[in-house]
């Protein structure tokens, strides 16, 4: 899945205004409560807010298990007290950091110290970077880049053994989400058929300062090693049009208004690639609902379909020559 695929597939789902300007990041710059009025953790620009609860920090990099050989890749670090505690067990942080305030107190809290030559920041933005090799991210993540976040990990060789990280509460309940529940959709799907999700802890609003409007809750994301042989394009088409309406058929999704001429585009465009004779009296809708009805998902609703059976919708179209991207 490269870089180019994950941007296109991100921008369907960046959260909303109201989600991004109440976002939670950054980290605890200790002691005190004058965070709101000190200019340094004056963050709202970058959707942060400052992590303030010490064991919640340890808890997080707890759950990274890591090693002292492995390098990290720390997203929105802030002031540094996730930071300091990946330095004390990992072999090397790299930080990437948009805020250059931010970065310059994470390098000032460990000047002078061992951990000081195990740390390398990068100024700028996350979705732009171009990232090193990592072993394990760790990211208190601003919920603006949530999505972008999510898909440029997964789409990032090689493979990184796990990832850790703090997201809006209902963004993170979508990622970990199950067929037939309330918020499976897209998202998840298009995450879990790349990667195992689990819940870690929640964490509330007054464990940040200045408080969010919104809860936070922590993840742990491990890609699948080897990822499955489905182009990310082709599972996300078909996500796309079968979750447009999750609680109607799948026979009444593809029957949408414009649906079956997009089908017969790409079919028509795969059948010139392929060299393929394309019949002048070709009927689109008759293939989709000869296709619905042998594989007996018509009648089904993408709120109650598993990956496995969306892949296998996507199999039944893909031998008659219909693709989705």
């Amino acid at each position: 899945m490269p870089r180019a695929t994950s941007e296109r597939f991100v921008r369907a789902h960046q959260p909303s205004a109201k989600s991004s300007k109440n976002a939670s990041s950054a980290n605890d710059a200790g002691g005190g409560n004058s965070g709101t009025r000190n200019p340094l953790f004056n963050t709202e620009r970058f959707g942060q807010h400052i992590l303030k609860n010490p064991q919640i920090a340890t808890t997080i990099v707890e759950k990274a298990n890591l090693r002292p050989t492995d390098r990290v890749l720390e997203v929105g670090p802030g002031t540094g007290n996730l930071t300091v505690r990946i330095l004390e067990k990992a072999k090397h942080c790299t930080a990437v950091e948009m805020d250059p305030r931010m970065a310059a107190e994470v390098t000032k809290r460990v000047q002078g110290t061992p951990e000081q030559r195990k740390l390398e920041i990068i100024i700028g933005d996350f979705v732009k970077a171009t990232l090193p090799y990592f072993d394990v991210c760790i990211s208190n993540t601003p919920y603006q880049i949530s999505s972008p976040l999510v898909f440029r990990l997964l789409s990032h060789r090689p493979i990184f053994r796990c990832a850790i990280l703090m997201f809006q509460r209902e963004f993170a309940l979508r990622l970990i989400a199950r067929p037939d529940t309330e918020l499976w959709s897209r998202l998840g799907a298009n995450v879990q058929l790349y990667a195992k999700v689990d819940l870690i802890m929640h964490v509330g609003k007054n464990n940040f300062r200045p408080a969010p409007l919104v809860e936070s809750s922590v993840i742990r994301l491990v890609p699948r090693d080897p990822p499955p042989p489905v182009r990310f394009e082709e599972f996300d088409g078909l996500g796309r049009i079968v979750f447009s309406r999750r609680n109607k058929t799948i026979h009444a999704s593809f029957l949408a208004r414009g649906v079956i001429d997009m089908m017969e585009k790409n079919w028509r465009t795969w059948c010139s690639e392929q060299g393929r004779m394309v019949e002048d009296n070709a009927d689109m809708k008759k293939k989709v609902e000869e296709i619905l009805t042998a594989t007996g998902y018509g009648e089904q609703r993408a709120a109650k379909m598993s990956i496995d059976d969306l892949l296998k919708l996507l199999s039944a179209f893909h031998d008659e020559g219909i693709h989705f991207a």
